[in-house]
């Protein structure tokens, strides 16, 4: 069996914004001019191929991340060709999950800017999850035909919020609705958008007026891309012309480098542009085998690494886990190296086992196509698996290797829910595995007081979705609580004790005895456990039970209930019995210790910050920012923008329910949010006292 494909012909790439950018208008028309779907699918008709899902089409946003395969020939240059396999993500902040599993697995992304808002605050976010991965890009600025469209000031937003480093390869002809073509820079040479869908441009001279300016913005271009290259530079000294092809050449590799990002332009909805965006694709985005070897360890914990190539042990990684009313539960999956063929074996380091390889899928949103081999660089799905999750790598079980996982972002609020029926329990209880299965920023837990079942997410929408879905999937009706917010604790001093667990009461007894250090991290480093054991004063085999009886303890909290962050905890000293100490005694100590120490290292209470851009008209200015000051809102920069003033502001998340209706009401319904966790903050005292009240209440 044969590679079906060159692997320096495929493009992974994903396109990603900021909701309401139109990304998943760019993806509608890529797959209409690759002739991958034959009517193109609108958003705001609910038609959109890639939107699937009933609750993506009835609100018209994409929730979750679907993956196709499309065939590209370059419009200069016919007889070469590209595979890109696309990912369209979503745009609200909600389900910033599906950015992050997929950027984990793409070489690179193109991320879409609304020509009139510019960088908005989840482009931001986006940016820095490329960025996270060093992830090479193009940026493409939208609706350049509406009202208000400026290509030169979202070129500046570009520079001033996120990157130096952007460059643009075209420059608009006309804006608004004298948007009729763009000029590309590197070949000097313009294109007249027409209405015909089958050749939606043609070539032309460069309006007179803009030659001036074409040549400047060409000459930075050139400068630019001469620079990241030690022969183009001698040449360009030399004031020596250089070709197309070397500066195709150059800039492709300063795109791979990251050191240069290509801003392009157009307008999706009227098909202007996109082609252009295809040939960028094909020309300056990577293929696999452009990136270095992918970086692991091996069961021992040893570095290792598996280069891209057929020839190498198979390994991969699981980065989504989805149900299929037609063939179960799919598990979407990057090859780095290797081959996999149906039928064969993997092994899943995370649990040991092996696990058969049914079905192979070459998904299109959600059809399939059933094929034979995944090769090195290939995104497939599989049918079947038993025990595997997101962020799962599966390899070969001669050579294992574990890929580094996927990290992701804490909840910050939380629903109870309940049946109406209470004979539909079993199946609430089954809806919600399932879909914490596919979604790992979902987290299902039981209050210890009441015996409640909650669920948590990253935000009001994220729950309601889900609770959608538990009704429309799984036929179970629900009540859902008011939202709460999903406090966390810390500590802000370093402390040490002790804890112990002896029992005697007949026979064999329990003994466990710990000695504990703890200290804070800074925000967002998470929790560290070291094992500071010196002769044996714990024997090794206890440690891991020490370690999780810190991890659990950290969930129960020490304030108010709420899971403690932040936080290094060391083991350094104890005690154990020959008979009487076991893995479960010394579990207990050390929830007893960390308990014990916490208490005297100043425990606080943290809540969720978000990140939140009003806009509204001006004339609501002076009211909207009265109430945000109300709302504990800390004002970071208030700008204008078209007649609309743009507010950003940060404001704890227990201050933000019910904000959408009081915007609606101070700005006569003209006014628009959009809000994204930033971190976690102390609570102020007398705030703290209250909900700590509140919740021994």
């Amino acid at each position: 069996m044969s590679r079906d494909y060159p692997l320096e012909k495929i493009r992974n790439i994903g396109i990603i914004a900021h909701i309401d950018a139109g990304k998943t208008t760019v993806t509608e028309r890529i797959l209409f001019f690759t002739g991958i779907s034959h009517k193109i699918g609108e958003v705001h008709e609910g038609a959109a191929i890639m939107d699937w899902m009933e609750q993506e089409r009835e609100r018209g946003i994409t929730i979750t991340s679907a993956a196709t395969t499309c065939y590209w020939h370059p419009t200069d240059n016919p007889e070469a060709e590209s595979r890109i396999n696309l990912i369209d993500t979503p745009g609200h902040i909600d389900f910033t999950v599906e950015v992050q599993r997929s950027l984990r697995v793409l070489d690179g992304a193109v991320i879409v800017f609304d020509g009139v808002a510019g960088v908005e605050p989840q482009s931001e976010t986006v940016w820095r999850q490329a960025d996270k991965f060093n992830m090479p890009r193009l940026c493409f600025v939208n609706k350049l035909d509406r009202t208000g469209a400026n290509f030169k000031e979202d070129l500046a937003s570009i520079e001033k919020k996120l990157t130096k480093k952007a460059v643009p390869v075209q420059l608009p002809i006309g804006t608004e609705e004298k948007f009729v073509g763009v000029v590309d820079l590197l070949k000097m040479q313009a294109y007249y958008f027409a209405d015909d869908i089958n050749q939606p441009f043609k070539e032309g001279e460069i309006p007179e007026e803009m030659k001036a300016e074409v040549d400047d913005y060409h000459g930075i271009l050139v400068e630019r891309i001469a620079a990241e290259k030690s022969e183009l530079l001698e040449k360009y000294l030399n004031n020596e012309e250089l070709s197309i092809d070397e500066l195709r050449a150059g800039l492709r590799q300063a795109v791979l480098d990251y050191n240069l990002v290509p801003v392009l332009c157009g307008s999706a909805l009227k098909n202007k542009g996109i082609h252009l965006l295809l040939d960028a694709i094909h020309y300056y985005l990577p293929n696999p085998a452009d990136l270095p070897p992918v970086q692991g360890t091996d069961l021992k914990g040893e570095p290792a690494e598996r280069r891209t190539g057929d020839d190498e042990p198979f390994s991969s990684l699981v980065f989504k886990i989805a149900s299929d009313p037609y063939v179960g539960t799919l598990a979407y999956f990057r090859v780095y190296s290797g081959v996999l063929k149906q039928g064969s074996y993997v092994l899943n380091p995370r649990t040991g086992k092996k696990e058969r390889i049914g079905r192979l899928l070459l998904m299109h949103s959600n059809d399939r196509k059933e094929i034979d081999a995944v090769w090195a660089g290939g995104i497939a799905a599989t049918v079947g698996l038993k025990d595997t999750r997101t962020g799962d790598t599966l390899c070969d079980e001669n050579n294992p290797i574990i890929l580094e996982s996927i990290e992701f972002p804490e909840p910050v609020i939380s629903v109870r829910v309940e049946p109406k029926a209470k004979t539909d329990q079993d199946k609430l209880d089954a809806a919600l595995r399932r879909l914490s299965d596919e979604d790992p920023t979902l987290r299902i837990s039981r209050d210890p007081d009441t015996n409640e079942m909650i669920i948590s997410g990253m935000g009001e929408l994220h729950l309601d979705i889900i609770v959608d879905r538990i009704r429309r999937e799984f036929n179970v009706e629900a009540n859902v609580g008011r939202p709460e917010v999903s406090y966390r604790e810390t500590i802000t001093i370093p402390a040490e004790g002790r804890g112990q667990y002896i029992h005697q009461s007949g026979g064999r007894g329990q003994y466990g005895d710990v000695c504990l250090k703890l200290a804070p991290r800074e925000r967002s480093e998470g929790f560290k456990f070291n094992n500071a054991i010196k002769g044996g004063a714990i024997p090794q085999e206890y440690i891991p039970a020490v370690e999780k009886g810190v991890r659990e303890a950290m969930e129960e909290g020490v304030v108010a209930g709420y899971p403690v962050i932040d936080v290094e905890a060391t083991v350094y000293d104890g005690s154990y019995h020959d008979v009487d100490s076991s893995e479960m005694a010394f579990k207990i100590a050390a929830k007893r210790a960390f308990q014990e120490v916490s208490r005297q290292a100043q425990p606080v209470l943290l809540e969720p910050i978000m990140k939140v851009e009003v806009v509204i008209p001006e004339e609501f200015f002076g009211d909207v920012m009265g109430d945000l000051s109300a709302r504990r809102g800390k004002i970071i920069d208030t700008s204008s923008r078209e007649k609309v003033k743009v507010i950003d502001v940060e404001v704890p998340l227990a201050e933000m329910f019910g904000y959408a209706t009081t915007l609606r009401s101070l700005t006569k319904g003209r006014g628009n949010f959009t809000m994204e966790f930033k971190e976690y903050f102390e609570v102020p005292r007398h705030i703290a006292e209250e909900i700590v009240t509140g919740r021994k209440s």
